[in-house]
């Protein structure tokens, strides 16, 4: 009944949005940036998806070590921007997909995966940057959004292979959709986080782009080996906050086995991040 019109992977660096916010995107530290990611925003205009469903992570705005949910799906109505200590960011407030979001609730816990479900939660960069990257400074963000948190903060963080997993439960929960705008709904699918960076210690300001364009090579060819690298290899090769990729494999997960890659993307350095950018659409 649903149309799974693309899956999106993309860094969440939170300077992106600053420079958005902060009008600097001519500037010429940004502009080489966003020059590159305008043949993503063209994409994202003529899909027109309805739906985006948004794998990210909280970075203490809505979670804290007091309590730290694997997998948290968000069923409100609305979701207000976070304050992460320098204010709300000026961008539309997020409309949810309460039908939808319950649904894929009901699916996912019924397919085994126990999911948090989230009725009031303040979204972080995590979610809005991402739209940002891809809907620039819009009035209102032009689709309704899901979002579902992932823990890679505290060990320790899922596998590969249960969001790989996650991500085709997350296919069936749409593929078995019956609701009242089922049909002909068009949803689109973020894996958020990464690429290589490390923000703290001795090797902070770390990047690898040999392995982040090894990590979309087998993210499109071969998901199910890459789903098995291990936890470790990511640190060693793509920083401490390189495990934020993992993310990008439950987007994967909502694909078909064979996709087409319509764009790709990388940018070194943003801030002190390796910004990737990534669209994968199902093989015509």
């Amino acid at each position: 009944m649903t149309t799974v019109v693309g899956g999106i992977g993309t860094s969440h660096v939170p300077a992106v949005g600053a420079a958005i916010d902060n009008g600097k995107q001519e500037e010429p530290y940004w502009r080489p940036y966003f020059d590159k990611i305008r043949p993503a925003r063209e994409w994202m205009a003529a899909e027109q998806p309805d739906v985006c469903i948004i794998v990210y992570n909280d970075h203490a705005s809505a979670f804290s070590l007091r309590l730290i949910p694997t997998f948290a799906l968000g069923v409100a109505a609305e979701f207000q921007p976070a304050d992460e200590g320098y204010g709300r960011r000026q961008v539309p407030v997020v409309q949810g997909h309460p039908e939808l979001a319950w649904h894929l609730a009901e699916s996912l816990i019924g397919d085994e995966f126990d999911i948090t479900i989230v009725n009031e939660m303040d979204v972080d960069h995590g979610l809005t940057v991402p739209l940002s990257v891809m809907y620039g400074e819009p009035e209102a963000w032009p689709c309704q959004v899901i979002p579902i948190c992932v823990n890679v903060i505290q060990y320790p963080p899922p596998s590969g292979k249960r969001c790989l997993s996650l991500g085709r439960a997350i296919r069936r929960a749409l593929d078995s959709y019956e609701g009242s705008d089922a049909e002909g709904l068009r949803v689109a699918v973020f894996g958020t986080g990464g690429m290589s960076h490390q923000l703290q210690g001795e090797r902070a300001g770390l990047v690898n782009p040999a392995f982040d364009t090894a990590f979309m090579d087998d993210l499109i060819a071969e998901p199910d080996a890459g789903s098995l690298r291990p936890h470790t290899d990511y640190i060693r090769e793509a920083g401490s906050e390189g495990i934020e990729l993992v993310m990008w494999l439950v987007m994967r997960g909502v694909l078909d086995d064979q996709v087409d890659e319509v764009f790709r993307m990388n940018h070194v350095p943003t801030s002190n991040t390796s910004n990737g950018l990534l669209i994968l659409q199902n093989a015509r």
